[in-house]
């Protein structure tokens, strides 16, 4: 085959923050196409077995194809993972947690469709860095999402005051992430080596019952009480000029 329409289609199918009522943050569009998907590339297995089940409770769970796409998977492989739309299958590309190809490996296998003239669909659902950029007020005309910083407390710090300063300079929010379990060390650091005016965003257990978002000088930080321990946590800072 070599024409695109006789190829399948590449659904980026986001997947929930948690373990939220699916009604409430994906529309039914989604549940009607991973009904007639059969195919998908996940990050994990079981978590997506879990999720599809959650959609679609009567989808036959032995009929489904599932690639693992993590850091396990062999460089060589991955090619190989679009196979099915080549041979005219829709294939559905399922996150972790939030939205395909945002902060997510699947990103390679985006960029390979594309490469293969293979049709690629976003579906709507929750990011959890555009839904902490929304609630945070901040500027949302400008902001740059960095990942993870480094561990190494002097080379943390010394990032944190650079991108401090371009914040202030462009009037820019700096967006980040941690590991987990590290959330509480990484919000000390924020208040401790950002300037006491600087606002700092936490927002974590987006969509879910526990959802927590709040913004306030770093000086303040100091006084409110929160456990954001092993909770999935979006951090963001912006100086004003």
């Amino acid at each position: 085959m070599s024409s695109k329409q006789n190829y399948g289609k590449l659904y980026l199918i986001p997947v929930g923050l948690g373990d939220s009522n699916s009604e409430k943050v994906f529309p039914p569009l989604n549940a009607v196409i991973i009904e007639n998907i059969e195919d998908f590339i996940v990050e994990n297995e079981k978590s997506a077995r879990r999720f599809i089940k959650q959609i679609l409770p009567e989808k036959s769970q032995q009929s489904l194809k599932l690639k693992a796409l993590n850091k396990f998977t062999e460089a060589s492989e991955i090619p190989t993972f679009l196979d099915a739309a080549k041979e005219g299958r829709n294939i559905g590309l399922l996150s972790e947690a939030g939205c395909p190809g945002v902060a997510d490996p699947g990103a390679e296998i985006v960029k390979l469709a594309h490469n293969f003239n293979i049709q690629v669909v976003p579906l709507i659902g929750p990011s959890s860095i555009l839904l902490a950029m929304m609630a945070s007020g901040m500027n949302g005309q400008s902001f740059t999402f960095h990942g993870y910083l480094p561990i190494d407390k002097k080379e943390r710090k010394h990032e944190l005051k650079q991108l401090e300063r371009i914040s202030s300079e462009k009037n820019q929010a700096q967006i980040f992430i941690e590991t987990p379990y590290r959330n509480m060390k990484f919000l000390e650091d924020l208040i401790q080596n950002l300037h006491p005016a600087t606002r700092i965003c936490v927002a974590c257990d987006l969509t879910l019952e526990s959802e927590f978002i709040k913004t306030a000088p770093a000086s303040e930080w100091k006084n409110i009480k929160t456990d954001l321990h092993k909770r999935p946590a979006i951090f963001i800072i912006q100086k004003d000029l």
